[in-house]
């Protein structure tokens, strides 16, 4: 079943789409404003597509039902992961993709992007993601099934621009955890943009200002 959506146009005709997935907790209106923030217009229209996760329980919070893209069974983000549930949104986050290039939009010029465990599902999605992407846009999260990205990763991303930020006093998944994303991407030969902020699990206007700057980058008219 295709996820729910909240779809902002920048002008008519879009010619490239920015699918941004949320975090634990949070729906697609989290980000919305990034509509807005993100000054984009020099690469023409874009379509911002922003996904409400499925509900389900998560473990860590006492089984409450919330949206999330997977389970959180514990504290250890390597050894506890619910490859059940990453599995299945992988899936439901490429329907997306697919649906963007029915919509007109060549794979080529979609920007999958996320917050925490919307980061988590970028990379996993993206660089399993059998088309060539515009590049991968992760914030404050981690690398889940770690282990089995190096083989399942797809050839035609393998050298896709990857941009990851993460804050310095983040307690929710610290910076070491994203620092370890870094290194494990870096070891595997994908270019990586790191970029650390003095602040929580947040965004900041300096992150803003940077990711606009990759953006139209991964995003220009020749690219």
């Amino acid at each position: 079943m295709l996820l729910d959506t909240i779809d902002i146009e920048t002008g008519p005709r879009p010619t490239a789409s920015i699918i941004l997935l949320h975090g634990l907790g949070a729906d697609g209106n989290d980000f919305v404003p990034f509509a807005d923030e993100l000054e984009l217009g020099e690469i023409g229209p874009v379509r911002f597509v922003f996904p409400h996760a499925p509900e389900r329980p998560v473990t860590i919070n006492g089984g409450y039902v919330m949206r999330a893209w997977y389970d959180i069974l514990g504290t250890d983000l390597v050894r506890q992961e619910d490859e059940a549930g990453l599995r299945a949104s992988q899936l439901q986050v490429e329907a997306l993709i697919a649906r963007e290039r029915l919509r007109g939009i060549p794979t080529h010029r979609i920007v999958l992007a996320g917050f925490s465990q919307g980061c988590a599902m970028t990379l996993l999605t993206g660089l399993r993601h059998e088309e060539r992407l515009a590049g991968l846009l992760g914030m404050s999260g981690y690398l889940p099934l770690a282990g089995t990205t190096a083989a399942e990763r797809s050839r035609a991303n393998r050298d896709l621009p990857v941009f990851l930020a993460h804050g310095r006093s983040d307690t929710v998944i610290p910076l070491a955890r994203a620092a370890a994303t870094r290194d494990a991407l870096l070891a595997m030969g994908q270019p990586v943009e790191w970029h650390e902020y003095s602040m929580a699990h947040s965004v900041c206007a300096g992150e803003v200002d940077d990711l606009t700057v990759w953006l139209k980058k991964v995003l220009a008219p020749s690219a």
